[in-house]
C-alpha cells in the first residue's frame, strides 16, 4: 500500500497573480539542492485527511493555519508523486511571514546505512513564489496542484 500524504498549498493574491508559499525540506540531502514542497506530512488510515493537512502546516512551521489563513478551503485532490507516495491536497488564502517559520525536527540516519542519527527540521526555510517561479521548484508530481489552483481560481473558484 502507497504511503499517504496531506497537505496545504497556502495562496496569496497579487497584482501579478498567484503566488504560493512552499517549504524547503530540512536536512544533509537537500542542503544544496533548490527543491521546494507544500508543507505535508503522513497521515494514517482513518485519520481525517484535511485535520493531518493542517497539523502538518503546523508542524512544519510553527504556526496554527487557523492563524494565517483567511478563506476557505479548496480540495485540489490526490496527485501520485514518482515514488508513488499519494498525496492529498487543499489550497486555502492567506498569509504567513517566512521569518516566524520555525519547524518541527525529526531523526534521521546520516550518512545513510552508518548507524549514526541526527537530528534535522523537516522544514528549514519557507518563501513565497510566483506561479511561475514554483513551478520549477516544486517536488516532481506536485506541479499539478498549481495546475489546479490556477483553474479553480479562474474558474472564480
Amino acid at each position: 500500500m502507497p504511503r499517504t500524504s496531506a497537505g496545504i498549498l497556502l495562496y496569496r493574491r497579487s497584482s501579478t497573480g498567484p503566488e504560493v508559499f512552499l517549504v524547503h525540506p530540512g536536512g544533509p540531502y537537500y542542503v544544496k539542492k533548490d527543491v521546494w514542497s507544500i508543507p505535508k506530512g503522513e497521515y494514517d488510515p482513518g485519520e481525517d485527511p484535511l485535520a493531518a493537512a493542517q497539523r502538518e502546516f503546523e508542524e512544519e512551521t510553527g504556526s496554527p493555519l487557523s492563524r494565517v489563513a483567511t478563506g476557505d478551503f479548496l480540495h485540489l485532490g490526490e496527485i501520485r508523486q514518482p515514488s508513488g507516495k499519494l498525496v492529498m491536497a487543499w489550497a486555502v488564502e492567506g498569509d504567513f511571514d517566512p521569518a516566524t517559520l520555525v519547524s518541527n525536527t525529526c531523526p534521521i540516519e546520516w550518512p545513510p546505512r552508518s548507524g549514526r542519527h541526527i537530528t534535522i527540521p523537516e522544514a528549514d526555510r519557507g518563501a513565497w513564489f510566483a506561479m511561475d517561479e514554483a513551478r520549477p521548484k516544486i517536488f516532481k508530481g506536485q506541479e499539478t496542484l498549481l495546475d489546479r489552483l490556477l483553474a479553480r481560481l479562474a474558474a472564480g473558484m
